[in-house]
C-alpha cells in the first residue's frame, strides 16, 4: 500500500493507533466523573509547556506533559477544595494557559506560526521518531493505569463517598485521573491537536454507551471506535489533504449518530423486555430488579 511506504505515515499511523487506545481508555472515567471538558482545559494549559519546548528548545511533547500534569493537578485541587470562586480560578487557568503558550511561542527562536498550528489542530508531517518514542512510553503509563486500576477508579468515579468508605484513597485516585488525562493530552496533540482532544476522550465513550450496558463493555467498544476513528481520519486525511484533527472528530461524531440511530429501536425492545421480565417476576409493572452487571 502506498500509504505505508512513507516513513511519516507509518509513524503518523503509529501515533493515530495508541492516540485511539488511550484517549477513550481516560475518557470513560472522565464521562463517568461528569468531567466531558477536562482534556479541553488541559489542552489549553499544555500550550504553555509547548511555547516552553521551542523557547528551551527542548522536545514539546515531554515539556508539555510536565505543564499539563501540574496544570490537571491545580485543577484537581481547584476543584476539590474550591468554592465559589473555583470557577474564576479555573478560567483564568484555561486562558493564561492558551495565552503563555502562544506567546512563548512567538519569542522563541524555534517556533513559528506553523508550528503552532500543527500542535493544535494535528500534523501528519510533523511527527518524528522523537515524537514517537515518547508517545509511546506516555501511552503506555496510560494504559497501565486505565486498564491496571480500572476498578480503583470506576469505584471512585461512580460514587467518591462510597469509594472512600471501601477505603480507598480517594484524593490520590481522583489526582491520578487527572494527571492521566494530563498524559494524554500530549499524546493526542501530535494527531488530534490540543483544541479537539477532548472530543476524542468523550465522543467515542457516548458512542458506545448508546449500545452497551455495562463498564467493560462500555471501555472496550470505546476503544474500537477509538482506534478505528483515528486510522480513517488520519488515512482520509493523507489521501484528500485535509485536516488531521478534524476529520477524526468528525468520523467520531458520525459514529455517534449512526450508533444513536441504531441503538433507538434495540432501547425499545429493552424496555419492552425488562418491563415484561420486571412483571412476571415482581406481579407489578415498573418494578425494577436489580441487576448484577455495572452500568455506565
Amino acid at each position: 500500500m502506498e500509504i505505508l511506504e512513507t516513513a511519516f505515515m507509518q509513524r503518523a499511523l503509529i501515533a493515530a493507533v495508541l492516540v485511539g487506545i488511550t484517549a477513550p481508555a481516560i475518557g470513560v472515567y472522565l464521562v463517568q466523573r461528569r468531567q466531558a471538558l477536562l482534556g479541553d482545559g488541559v489542552g489549553h494549559v499544555a500550550m504553555t509547556g509547548v511555547g516552553l519546548g521551542f523557547l528551551l528548545s527542548t522536545n514539546p511533547i515531554w515539556m508539555a506533559t510536565l505543564v499539563s500534569v501540574a496544570g490537571a493537578v491545580a485543577m484537581e485541587l481547584i476543584r476539590a477544595y474550591g468554592r465559589t470562586r473555583g470557577d474564576i480560578a479555573l478560567a483564568l487557568l484555561f486562558y493564561g494557559g492558551m495565552a503563555g503558550g502562544v506567546m512563548l511561542v512567538n519569542v522563541s527562536d524555534t517556533g513559528s506560526t506553523a508550528d503552532l498550528s500543527s500542535f493544535l489542530f494535528g500534523s501528519l508531517s510533523t511527527v518524528s521518531d522523537a515524537d514517537l518514542t515518547a508517545i509511546a512510553l506516555l501511552a503506555g503509563f496510560v494504559v497501565l493505569v486505565t486498564v491496571g486500576l480500572r476498578r480503583q477508579l470506576f469505584a471512585v468515579s461512580q460514587d467518591e463517598e462510597f469509594a472512600r468508605v471501601t477505603g480507598l484513597p480517594v484524593r490520590a485516585l481522583n489526582l491520578l485521573i487527572a494527571v492521566t488525562a494530563a498524559v494524554t493530552v500530549s499524546v493526542a496533540m501530535r494527531v488530534v491537536g490540543l483544541l479537539l482532544v477532548s472530543a476524542l476522550m468523550v465522543v467515542p465513550v457516548v458512542a458506545a454507551q448508546q449500545l452497551t450496558r455495562s463498564f467493560r463493555a462500555t471501555f472496550a467498544l470505546a476503544v474500537g471506535i477509538g482506534v478505528a476513528v483515528t486510522l480513517a481520519g488520519t488515512t482520509t486525511s493523507y489521501y484528500q489533504d485535509v485536516p488531521p484533527g478534524a476529520t477524526i472528530v468528525l468520523l467520531a461524531i458520525g459514529v455517534f449518530g449512526l450508533l444513536a440511530v441504531l441503538a433507538a429501536p434495540l432501547a425499545r425492545r429493552r424496555a419492552k423486555a425488562a418491563e415484561a421480565t420486571v412483571t412476571g417476576e415482581c406481579g407489578v409493572p415498573g418494578v425494577r430488579v436489580p441487576r448484577d452487571d455495572v452500568t455506565v
